[in-house]
């Protein structure tokens, strides 16, 4: 297992037509997410949130910084360095309905990693898709296997994309906001299986979101980003109950639950 170090990462994209300019998308964010561990990113549309997300994957390389993952420079990577890379770091969209191909089984859709970068024959990648949805509750695996996604649910959706970023045994999962697409009522049972997977194989996540109660059940540490800029971090519990950026207050204020009363937070 390998710890993910984010150094002084900054994202500046051109705006291009008439009023072409430079736009700062993450400004001089660093952070460390040890093996095992969580680390939330929260804020609201347009924080940099999925930018930030997009350059640990490597599908977005830093203006300037640095991401190592371990002894990998993430942002020097190309082809065979990125391929090898996303055997290790996995990412969870956010629309289960836009991640799966809507013509491929949920058994194709699992098996492709196995073979892709495990290199299984098709008799085993098949019965690690079968061990891979029973780990991710969809149960018997044999019901789901065949199905394709305009057949499930939503949140059945979620727990496929899950399975298949599970698919290649991964250290590091980025889960960009992957409740926000569900029913209220099935955002607990994926945060749960998110934790639930941490615990039992030791991956480290990191979990991006603009719910400060989401972060609070997943996260170890948190994040707080505004305009492309970290303006508070720190230990899940101290971040939620002792903010000390007004802009965390604003969070904590519009978060419709009792541990946020004018900023604050009770314990525990």
């Amino acid at each position: 297992m390998a710890p993910l170090v984010v150094s002084g990462v900054s994202k500046v994209y051109t705006v291009r037509g008439r009023g072409r300019g430079k736009f700062t998308a993450v400004d001089d964010v660093s952070f460390t997410i040890a093996p095992g561990a969580a680390v939330s990113l929260v804020g609201a549309s347009g924080s940099g949130k999925s930018t930030i997300a997009k350059m640990i994957t490597g599908s977005e390389r830093p203006t300037s910084g640095s991401i190592r993952f371990g002894e990998l420079a993430v942002e020097g990577l190309h082809a065979g360095g990125l391929r090898k890379y996303h055997s290790r770091v996995q990412m969870v969209f956010q629309d289960p309905y836009a991640a799966l191909n809507p013509l491929h089984t949920v058994e194709y859709t699992v098996m492709r990693p196995c073979q892709n970068f495990l290199r299984m024959p098709p008799a085993r990648a098949r019965e690690r898709v079968y061990e891979l949805l029973e780990t991710v509750g969809l149960t018997p695996p044999a019901q789901f296997a065949g199905k394709l996604p305009h057949q499930l649910s939503g949140g059945q959706r979620q727990r496929v994309v899950i399975a298949r970023a599970l698919a290649c045994d991964p250290e590091l999962i980025v889960a960009d906001e992957p409740v926000s697409m569900l029913d209220v009522s099935l955002r607990a049972d994926v945060l749960r299986l998110l934790a639930s997977l941490r615990a039992k194989r030791g991956l480290s996540l990191l979990y991006i979101t603009h719910d400060l109660l989401g972060a609070r059940v997943i996260s170890d540490e948190i994040l707080v980003l505004n305009k492309g800029k970290v303006v508070e971090q720190g230990p899940t519990k101290q971040v939620l109950q002792h903010p000390k950026h007004e802009y965390t207050v604003q969070l904590l204020d519009a978060v419709a639950t009792p541990f946020a009363t004018a900023g604050t937070a009770p314990s525990d």
